[in-house]
């Protein structure tokens, strides 16, 4: 293990990352400066009243604002009072970004398969080294700045990572319910709260020397960052798109465990660190046998008893892919040409 490292790595466990709550972001625009300077002064006076239509739906500015009006249901922010979760103001203009980015990602994704051939297109491993795959790459070049910068992007989905798929359990019943919950009791530590894998990334991120509080790394993250994350919490607090948020899932699900395999190999070959290393290993084989349990439980328990929600499973999925390959190709383009792909390039580490 690298020495600069190591001394960190060797500290206790992080406390939990979501103990407090994080600061409000800088604005990335006219959008995302309106909701913070909404959240910031404690409401709005009158109608938020701005046009959306023009705006990048894949971009910093509509992305950020997005983020801050859905994080208002996880953590919120420090100084922000709790009952603007429920802003009527705040929640029109989330639905209008909202109505933007859905519109888009609908107009980009319009697959005609079944769920069936969706999830076995994403059970087809490339042969060989893909120069498109971000885990290949991180696997057979990447350096040590570059995970360290990975783990950072994603430190904004993995702190997460299970919260917004609770959201679609009270809207499943029978097999698809009892699936789900057995798949989100592993991620939520099976009753352990040391073993929550949101915990787990927080002690890879403390491998790597990187402060592991909740949202810390905010500003630094891309549009493409901010839109992976916000897809999740845009089909989890929709009851009407309860068949999206399965097929989401069921991406995350299928894809990990070949991914998290290359992602641990990449760790030991940098020497990353042996909790950096434990995170991907527990993906790998919890996720082999989640797999299974979303495809033929979840899934499958959810179109026999609603038929009609196939087309948003597919879309789910063809979402998730969708999006990630757009976060791939930023984080890959910058690597390259050996800068950051970040806002704000990360301090060396301590």
């Amino acid at each position: 293990m690298p020495a600069e490292i190591q001394t960190l790595a060797t500290h206790d466990a992080p406390h939990e990352s979501r103990r407090t709550s994080p600061p409000l972001p800088e604005p990335r625009g006219t959008l995302s400066r309106l909701v913070v300077d909404t959240l910031r002064g404690g409401g709005s006076p009158g109608p938020l009243s701005l046009d959306t239509h023009d705006a990048d739906p894949y971009g910093d500015d509509l992305q950020l604002a997005l983020y801050l009006l859905y994080e208002l249901h996880y953590q919120g922010f420090d100084g922000v009072r709790e009952d603007l979760e429920w802003d009527p103001e705040l929640l029109g203009l989330r639905r209008a970004l909202e109505g933007r980015f859905l519109g888009a990602l609908r107009a980009n994704c319009r697959s005609t398969d079944s769920a069936e051939q969706a999830l076995a297109e994403l059970l087809v491993e490339p042969v060989g080294y893909s120069p498109t795959s971000v885990s290949h790459h991180l696997q057979r070049d990447g350096e040590l700045w570059q995970l360290r910068e990975y783990a950072a992007a994603r430190s904004l989905y993995h702190l997460k990572e299970a919260d917004p798929h609770a959201w679609v359990i009270p809207r499943l019943h029978g097999r698809a319910k009892a699936g789900m919950v057995a798949v989100e009791f592993d991620e939520f530590g099976a009753g352990r709260p040391e073993e929550i894998h949101a915990q787990l990334f927080a002690e890879l991120m403390q491998d790597l020397a990187l402060e592991t509080a909740y949202g810390y790394y905010l500003d630094a993250a891309p549009a493409e960052v901010l839109a992976t994350v916000n897809l999740m919490s845009l089909l989890g607090l929709h009851r009407s798109l309860r068949g999206a948020l399965v097929g989401h899932f069921a991406a995350v699900e299928v894809t990990s465990s070949p991914g998290s395999r290359r992602l641990a190999k990449a760790m030991r070959r940098c020497g990353a660190g042996q909790a950096a290393e434990r995170f991907y290993d527990e993906h790998v084989e919890a996720d082999a046998v989640h797999e299974q349990v979303v495809r033929r439980d979840v899934i499958g328990g959810l179109l026999a008893s609603e038929p009609g929600l196939e087309s948003d499973v597919v879309f789910g999925i063809e979402a998730t892919g969708f999006l990630e390959d757009r976060l791939g190709a930023r984080l890959l383009s910058a690597w390259r040409d050996e800068r950051s792909a970040l806002r704000t390039p990360l301090t060396a580490a301590a």
